[in-house]
C-alpha cells in the first residue's frame, strides 16, 4: 500500500464519517464513489506486483513454482 496516497485515504475516511454523521450532498457521493475506485485500482495493482515476486520452494529448497505462474513474470 505504499504506492496509495495517504491524502486519499484520509479524504475516503472524511467523507465517510461524514456520511455517517449528517449525510452527503450530490457531488460529495460522486466523489466518494470516484475515491474508493482509485483506491481499489491502486491496490489491485499494488497486490498484483507482490503476487508476481512470490516464489514457491520445497522443503529441499528447490522451486516448485508453477509453470504458469513463471510465465507470467519472465
Amino acid at each position: 500500500m505504499a504506492n496509495i496516497d495517504a491524502k486519499l485515504i484520509a479524504r475516503i475516511n472524511e467523507l465517510a464519517h461524514k456520511k455517517k454523521t449528517e449525510g452527503l450532498s450530490d457531488a460529495e457521493t460522486h466523489e466518494q464513489q470516484e475515491l474508493r475506485a482509485q483506491y481499489l485500482q491502486a491496490f489491485r495493482s499494488g497486490f498484483a506486483s507482490q503476487l508476481e515476486h512470490i516464489r514457491v520452494i520445497d522443503p529441499l529448497g528447490n522451486d516448485v513454482t508453477p509453470k504458469k505462474k513463471k510465465k507470467t513474470v519472465n
